[in-house]
């Protein structure tokens, strides 16, 4: 029997959670960008210590050993092939689109430890630190910051009425509560105008005219969806009006037998998180499996249920804020959790690696 093609777009979690589940099962190419995988959730306590990356930052071929790797980024796709930036075309019977949110990172993997290290300097060196953002990465980050250097001065700004405005509010107040005992200065509703920034000076001006001293600053405000190259596509049309692409409730993009959608790019209405993206590729892995083993008869596919509000927000090393649906909690019970070690141990397990071992 000839082997099923299934290509997948994106290596971030759902991509590469897919990838390790589904290589056995069929020729598999992953095509991405970069050539690593990196634990996003993790990528903060990397800046405050560098040494942390070496965990967190994984080359694609480490977890992905059978299949083709692409390092390059999809432009188009037709009904049976995918294109490529570096002009090739890869056929498929499946095609799985997990391209999250770009943002503008190092290709490869010594790079981006490299970048920690950089950012690492900027934090060390500075005596004060803006935070522009008061959605879990600036929190996390100025709680991160707050603990290793308790000496520093670290602001956030935020131009919502609230924290963590994707969870509840008892959660923001709890939030607002421990950045504070922490002598972290929050100030919402406000935003800053980085062209207002002079280097003499080390000022920012807010939206409300405040000034705002520190040495350097670190932008943390959403990261725009990888869906803008689908819009001159076959799939420009199951776009909704924020860019996500529409799916079924087998993941499949509406209309479509043999295309999928995973991760953040997803309109599953929940929660965009890492965990949620984890599901999303362990169900498509099991249906994928179903459909290749089908011999063409079309099977009982798994469904997805979106998941209800649950996220634990870490807050440095030892503590952390949980929204779970039924409580909220702050403290050392969530930061037991989530924030020693960030639940790289737990990721690095599920791809097959060591959860330990540091490689350069």
């Amino acid at each position: 029997m000839v082997e099923k093609k299934v290509v997948i777009i994106g290596g971030g979690v759902a991509g590469a959670t897919l990838a390790k589940t589904i290589q056995h099962h069929a020729h598999v190419t992953l095509i991405d960008p970069k050539e690593y995988f990196e634990i996003p959730w993790a990528s903060l306590r990397a800046m405050v210590e560098p040494s942390f990356a070496e965990r967190t930052v994984i080359n694609h071929r480490e977890y992905f050993t059978k299949g083709d790797l692409i390092i390059s980024s999809a432009i188009n796709i037709s009904e049976s092939e995918v294109f490529t930036a570096d002009g090739r075309k890869f056929s498929y019977d499946y095609l799985v689109i997990a391209t999250g949110h770009t943002e503008p990172i190092p290709k490869t993997r010594t790079e981006r430890i490299d970048q920690y290290k950089g950012e690492n300097t900027k934090i060390k060196s500075a005596r004060s630190v803006l935070i522009i953002g008061g959605g879990p990465t600036g929190v996390e980050l100025a709680a991160e910051i707050a603990v290793d250097f308790p000496d520093k001065k670290v602001t956030i700004v935020h131009k919502g009425s609230r924290l963590l405005e994707y969870i509840g509010t008892k959660a923001s107040r709890k939030t607002l509560k421990w950045l504070k005992s922490r002598k972290i200065d929050v100030k919402l509703e406000q935003s800053v105008d980085l062209d207002s920034f002079t280097n003499e000076n080390r000022t920012y001006r807010t939206s409300l005219g405040e000034t705002i001293e520190a040495d350097t600053h670190f932008v943390c405000i959403g990261k725009p969806l990888g869906s803008a190259w689908l819009s001159e596509t076959l799939l420009k049309n199951d776009l909704n009006g924020d860019g996500r692409i529409q799916v079924d409730e087998y993941l499949r993009v509406k209309g479509k037998n043999n295309v999928f959608a995973i991760g953040d790019i997803t309109d599953v209405q929940e929660i965009k998180q890492g965990v949620f993206a984890q599901g999303h590729a362990k169900l498509v892995a099991k249906n994928l499996k179903l459909l290749i083993e089908g011999g063409g008869k079309e099977p009982k596919l798994g469904t997805y249920k979106a998941q209800a509000p649950m996220s634990i927000v870490s807050l440095g090393r030892k503590h952390g804020v949980a929204q779970f649906p039924f409580m909220t909690v702050v403290g050392r019970f969530p930061g037991m959790i989530k924030s020693g070690d960030l639940f790289v141990g737990k990721t690095r397990k599920e791809l097959g690696l060591e959860p330990n071992v540091k490689k350069s």
